[in-house]
């Protein structure tokens, strides 16, 4: 049985969180980027770990693991952050997600996603879009459009706009 809206062959970029395996559609991902150092914002929820500087664009920076409950990304040889765009009341907003790592680039047919499980009112699935069968693991697909509200990501992006530098000088530092 497949997943409602899922009716053909797609792409997805597989990552890795703790032992979990998530994955992403291909055309929500801009570019893949080695750890770099991130500015910290204050004042901002504890997932939103601070912004980088991508070819002068302040990006801000979730930690994926802190949003689904999971325990800090820590910086090590793999991890790095997965630049994608986030459709939200007709607005793109651009986003680093810290991953532990990044596997692979996957097709998967709609037969290949069954729906998120349904246990309970506790377990949040609404931006998970299916659990697809990967060669001997399960692949938690995300709907990365609903894993923020519009309230989070209004205050991303007014952390961001509070942390851009006005002197263009400081464009480096950030």
């Amino acid at each position: 049985m497949g997943v409602t809206g899922i009716t053909e062959a797609a792409q997805y970029l597989t990552f890795k969180l703790e032992n979990e395996v998530f994955a992403v559609g291909v055309a929500s991902v801009r570019e893949i980027l080695d750890y770099t150092a991130i500015t910290k914002v204050p004042r901002t929820p504890d997932y939103m770990r601070g912004v980088i500087n991508v070819r002068g664009s302040v990006v801000p920076v979730v930690d994926l693991r802190l949003k689904f409950g999971m325990t800090k990304t820590e910086q090590l040889v793999n991890t790095c952050i997965i630049v994608i765009e986030i459709g939200l009341d007709d607005e793109t907003t651009v986003l680093g997600a810290l991953a532990d790592s990044v596997q692979e680039v996957i097709e998967l047919e709609p037969a290949q996603i069954e729906p998120p499980p349904k246990i309970g009112t506790r377990l949040k699935t609404e931006f998970i879009r299916g659990i697809g069968k990967g060669d001997s693991e399960f692949i938690m697909i995300l709907d990365i459009d609903k894993v923020f509200s519009s309230d989070e990501l209004s205050a991303i992006e007014t952390a961001t706009e509070e942390e851009t530098p006005s002197d263009p000088s400081m464009k480096e530092a950030v």
